[in-house]
Parts: structure tokens; sequence; C-alpha cells
């Protein structure tokens, strides 16, 4: 699908923690090639925002991600390889179960689990996008919404 960057676009992200670890991937393409980042990805039009984090979280960890809340909504205006871009993301706050994938390289090169403290640390050359540290920051105190705040519809005629 063809990405259009002339408006604002809406990211989904899935924000997993255990035992004050959180996880994140490594990316594996373009210019964005070895950052760490939360899974997350594009909201496919048509798709409901909550399955989307599920999607891109199977698809990047293998984990099945069950959303419970919504963590919060992060709009970051930034200059990028000489091109501005204007991310909404979403990201919500769950659980997983299954077992981790074994990553194919071709989007994501590895998955770790950092403490806060070492997301702190890292700056544009770690990380990809550096709202990551305003999203783990709302997680640790609390922050959730109800997912009944996401109201998705989709019209026929």
């Amino acid at each position: 699908m063809r990405r259009v960057r002339t408006q604002p676009f809406v990211v989904v992200a899935a924000i997993i923690e255990i035992d004050g670890k959180f996880l994140l991937v490594q990316e594996a393409w373009g210019p964005i090639k070895g950052l760490w980042n939360t899974p997350a990805g594009w909201l496919d039009l048509g798709e409901n925002p909550i399955e989307a984090a599920a999607r891109e979280a199977k698809e990047e960890t293998g984990y099945d991600f069950a959303p419970d809340s919504l963590l919060g909504v992060y709009s970051s205006v930034k200059a990028e390889n000489g091109e501005l871009k204007h991310p909404i993301k979403l990201a919500f706050r769950g659980t997983i179960s299954g077992e981790p994938a074994s990553v194919d390289g071709a989007e994501i090169t590895q998955m770790k689990w950092y403490l806060p403290e070492e997301i702190y640390a890292m700056d544009r050359k770690e990380l990809r996008d550096l709202d990551i540290k305003n999203i783990i920051r709302d997680y640790l105190v609390g922050k959730k919404y109800p997912l009944d705040l996401v109201h998705h519809s989709v019209f026929k005629s």
C-alpha cells in the first residue's frame, strides 16, 4: 500500500512490560535500520485501532497481544531525511501470551527487554522516536484509559 505523508498519519503501538522491563524491537530497513522502537506500525485503511495494535505486536514479536487499555495519544512532528512527518500514535497497554517469534530480519532484526533507565538514556541514534520516553513515563505513573474510548465504525452504502 502506498503511504502518503502530506497529512498526519496514524500509528498504533503495543506497550509490553513484564517485571519492570519493556519490550523493544530493532528496525531492519531503510533510514530507521538499527533503531529501537515499541512494536508499532501504520493503521491500515478501515482497520480497528485496537485490533491493529494486536496485529502489529504479533507481526513484530510473535506474541499474542491483548490490549486492555489506551495509554495515550501522542502527536509528534519531526523532520526526517528532508521530509516533514506527523504521526499520531495510539499507544495501547496490554498483556502477552504465546511464544516470541524468531525474527526473519525483513522488518525486525531483534527484540530486547529494557529497563526504563536504559530507554531514558537512549538518544536519536538509538531510538526511532523520542516520544517512546514519554510513553514509558506515562505507563509508569499508571496512565490508562478504557478501551471503549476508542470508537470504530464502518459504514457501507
